[in-house]
């Protein structure tokens, strides 16, 4: 989904709560606009946030043991 669909939800959103002026029986569409709006921008948010996780830097160490075997260790960090 990521950036487009938040922004196109923002963007109908608030034309729905500030510039439509309509009225349907039992929906409000101005609250309706604020709701799309905000979650167009809680998803842009959470895109970015889960796009960034995979930007963290790796380390991985491969420890051979005298009988052969192996170990691996993986570190992660913030860069």
């Amino acid at each position: 989904m990521g950036y487009g669909f938040g922004g196109f939800l923002v963007v109908v959103g608030l034309v729905l709560a500030l510039a439509v002026t309509d009225q349907v029986n039992g929906v409000d569409l101005t609250m309706v606009g604020w709701i799309m709006a905000a979650v167009g921008v809680a998803m842009i948010a959470l895109t970015a946030i889960t796009l960034n996780s995979g930007r963290r830097a790796r380390n991985v160490q491969t420890v051979t043991h005298p009988d052969g075997t192996q170990t691996t260790v993986e570190n992660r960090s913030q860069s």
